[in-house]
C-alpha cells in the first residue's frame, strides 16, 4: 500500500513557475512507476508526466513538454513536479500516481496504469 501527499499547489502568475511535490510513503519511490495527471474544472482527468521505475526514463504529454519537468528524489522518497512559463489554461488540479504491478509503456499515459492516488493539489494561473 503507498500513500501519497501532494504540496506546492498554488496562486501564480501568467508566465512564472512552481514545484509540486509528492511525498510518498508505504514504499520507495524507485520501486514504481510515478506520474502527474491534472483536472481541469469539466474536463477529464490528464496525462502530464512520468518517470517510470527502475529506469528513471521520462514521458511527458506533448502540450507541456519543454514546459514541465519530473523528477525523483530517491533520499528523500519524493517525486516532484517542475513547471515553467504557466498558462491560465493549466489552471487545474494536479495529482501524484503510482502503479501497482510493472506498466509497459503503451500504457504509461492512462489512468487505468495507475492505482494509488494523493489528493490533489490546486494550481491556479491568473492572466
Amino acid at each position: 500500500q503507498v500513500q501519497l501527499v501532494e504540496s506546492g499547489g498554488g496562486l501564480v502568475q501568467a508566465g512564472g513557475s512552481l514545484r509540486l511535490s509528492c511525498a510518498a510513503s508505504g514504499d520507495t519511490v524507485s520501486r514504481r512507476t510515478m506520474a502527474w495527471f491534472r483536472r481541469a474544472p469539466g474536463e477529464e482527468r490528464e496525462f502530464v508526466a512520468a518517470i517510470r521505475r527502475s529506469t528513471s526514463q521520462t514521458y511527458y504529454a506533448d502540450s507541456m513538454k519543454g514546459r514541465v519537468t519530473i523528477s525523483r528524489n530517491n533520499a528523500e522518497n519524493t517525486v516532484y513536479l517542475h513547471m515553467n512559463s504557466l498558462k491560465p489554461e493549466d489552471t487545474a488540479i494536479y495529482y501524484c500516481a503510482a502503479d501497482r504491478a510493472s506498466t509497459i509503456l503503451s500504457e504509461i499515459r492512462q489512468v487505468r496504469a495507475y492505482d494509488y492516488w494523493g489528493q490533489g493539489t490546486q494550481v491556479t494561473v491568473s492572466s
